[in-house]
């Protein structure tokens, strides 16, 4: 059975509300955790790839502003704005621990061509071959809601895809999938393992998440209908628990696990 414990190449997903604190403002201690954390799995010898959002928040809290734009050209300046001060940071705490890392922005357009999805799959490869971690984001500033993956759940589960990867793990607000919202319900149950993605889990997944991101249970339930048709094992654990991951290499249970369908 495919595992994390088992995996040479996986797929982080760390979203907005893992990366900011309730204010919206950046989470340093956050980014560094996770930057520590993902640096020593690759010192171990295992592949990564990072999917991050964060930009738009970072692009409010550079300019000071309170709320994010309620427009589709507001978003996409802020997200102009935040994108380089997100990876400014990201560069800054890999740094610290020895590693490299490089942007790679995509639209839901560019991967639905077959060239442009050969030559980012080629990038990716290229660049853990030199030892350097991508670091994947939406590109915001140019997408509208024709082209737009909509969430940093979605993307993930197609970078995935687009990597070959063994596993994708999503560092979440949450503890993992649950029988309702755990942030609005607190007799909410968390679900250790999903054999089968039921009528029954589905029912189970609410609407959109906090109000600093756009996930929900129901994007991160789409993005495991994904990954596991395609044979990929996925995981939601708590991000602000990144230790969790040693758990998941170690074979002990973190979060939910998603089983991929057999082949």
């Amino acid at each position: 059975m495919k595992t994390a414990a088992n995996a040479k190449r996986i797929v982080f997903k760390v979203g907005t509300s893992t990366l900011t604190h309730p204010n919206g403002k950046p989470d340093f201690r956050k980014f560094e955790m996770i930057a520590q954390t993902l640096s020593d799995m690759q010192n171990s010898g295992l592949e990564v790839v990072l999917v991050s959002s964060g930009a738009i928040s970072a692009g409010c809290a550079k300019l000071g502003i309170a709320e994010r734009p309620s427009t589709t050209a507001g978003k996409q300046a802020v997200s102009a704005v935040g994108q380089s001060e997100l990876m400014r940071v990201y560069d800054h705490y890999f740094a610290e621990f020895g590693h490299k890392v490089a942007q790679i922005l995509l639209t839901r357009d560019e991967l639905d061509r077959e060239t442009v999805r050969e030559n980012a799959a080629s990038t990716f490869d290229t660049l853990i071959g030199m030892g350097v971690i991508p670091i994947v984001n939406e590109n915001d500033s140019l997408s509208y809601y024709e082209i737009e993956f909509g969430d940093n759940d979605t993307l993930s589960a197609h970078v995935a895809l687009l990597c070959r990867a063994d596993a994708l793990i999503l560092l979440s607000d949450i503890d993992g999938f649950c029988n309702a919202d755990p942030r609005s319900d607190p007799n909410a149950r968390l679900i250790e393992r999903v054999d089968e993605i039921t009528d029954e889990i589905r029912a189970y997944a609410g609407g959109a998440g906090t109000r600093r991101g756009t996930g929900g249970l129901v994007t991160k339930l789409n993005a495991a209908e994904i990954v596991t048709a395609a044979g990929i094992p996925m995981y939601i654990i708590n991000g602000s628990k990144p230790e969790l991951i040693y758990d998941l290499r170690e074979g002990r249970s973190a979060g939910t696990f998603f089983a991929a369908k057999e082949e």
